[in-house]
């Protein structure tokens, strides 16, 4: 991962694909964007975390150094006062042009961490999409977020109920076999420093 901005307050890093945000379950799992930073930054918090990107997804990361920081980068994410864009691969050739899906899904708790479709139990998520071009039999993409559901954009790229084409070697809902591949990437994040309160925008160039 590369720190690419740093504050008595707060870190913005690069995450890169097959890497996780926080620790899995075990020690074998502990090496992770958050432990990595707690373990660095001296005087950082015990849980820096505000929010997560999949293992599989690569981009851009905030965390809090202080409680005061994660309180409210954590109250800005929880209150979708943060703007998140995305930059996908489609396995495939999708005919639209740009368009919102809003489907309700949750955890399949006999398969974790896998999401389904639910419309009697699942939650809403909402995202706006624009297709930008095919480029050999693939279409690129980019995602606008409105809610921060658990593999949001995976569901609504793969399912049928939503673009129907999965994101590249995605290794749940799509066609990957090996960690690390996914197409999927946190291009541009914007949220309000919490103690100056300047709305800050950073960008990671997509790697794909």
């Amino acid at each position: 991962m590369t720190i690419i901005y740093q504050d008595e307050d707060l870190v913005v890093v690069d995450k890169p694909s097959g890497f996780l945000s926080v620790p899995g379950r075990g020690p074998e799992k502990i090496d992770s964007v958050s432990h990595r930073i707690r373990t660095t930054i001296s005087g950082c918090i015990e849980q820096p975390s505000v929010h997560r990107l999949d293992m599989d997804t690569s981009g851009l990361l905030v965390l809090a150094l202080t409680k005061e920081a994660h309180r409210n980068l954590s109250l800005q994410f929880q209150e979708r006062k943060t703007d998140k864009r995305y930059f996908a691969l489609l396995d495939g050739e999708l005919s639209g042009e740009e368009g919102t899906i809003t489907l309700p899904f949750r955890l399949d708790v006999e398969n974790r961490p896998y999401q389904i479709y639910d419309e009697v139990h699942g939650k809403m998520g909402t995202t706006h999409w624009e297709k930008i071009g095919i480029e050999n039999g693939l279409t690129r993409i980019f995602f606008h977020p409105v809610t921060g559901r658990t593999h949001q954009l995976r569901i609504h790229a793969a399912h049928e109920k939503g673009l129907g084409i999965p994101i590249v070697d995605d290794p749940l809902y799509g066609n990957g076999c090996d960690p690390g591949k996914m197409k999927l990437h946190a291009a541009e994040l914007s949220f309000d420093h919490p103690v100056s309160r300047e709305r800050l925008t950073f960008n990671s160039p997509t790697p794909f």
